[in-house]
């Protein structure tokens, strides 16, 4: 694998670490001022709950790093993009009542997590060479 790229073992941390930065920011602080971002209380709790999911699953395959990797990996990848398809979809239907911090806000964190996959998925195409 290229020096370029982090470690697949790394990179179930860097996932961990951004899973519980996630969770803290929507569990702790949106949900404290959700008027702020428009999206409702319950469902920043539900973005948060699958962002803890994500991050209990990244560190058990950091801490736990198998041979088998790449499907964990893989797994990892889908989920995240199954979070950002959730996150859109929640902005799209709640469109009327998500403020400008909000769009931004999640928006962003969108773009972060994609960012990711990319570096995820170069990981996985790099696997042999």
């Amino acid at each position: 694998m290229s020096t370029n790229f982090p470690s697949p073992k790394t990179l179930f941390l860097i996932d961990g670490l951004g899973a519980s930065i996630t969770a803290f920011m929507i569990g702790a602080i949106l949900t404290h001022y959700s008027d702020y971002f428009g999206m409702p209380k319950a469902m920043l709790y539900v973005l948060a709950s699958i962002a803890c999911l994500f991050a209990i699953y990244s560190f058990s395959c950091h801490h736990s790093f198998k041979s088998n990797w790449p499907l964990s990996l893989k797994g990892i990848i889908i989920a995240n993009i199954a979070y950002c398809c959730l996150t859109l979809g929640l902005l799209i239907y709640y469109s009327q009542s998500i403020t400008v911090l909000g769009w931004a806000y999640f928006l962003l964190e969108i773009v972060v997590v994609l960012a990711l996959v990319s570096v995820e998925v170069k990981a996985l195409l790099n696997r042999n060479g």
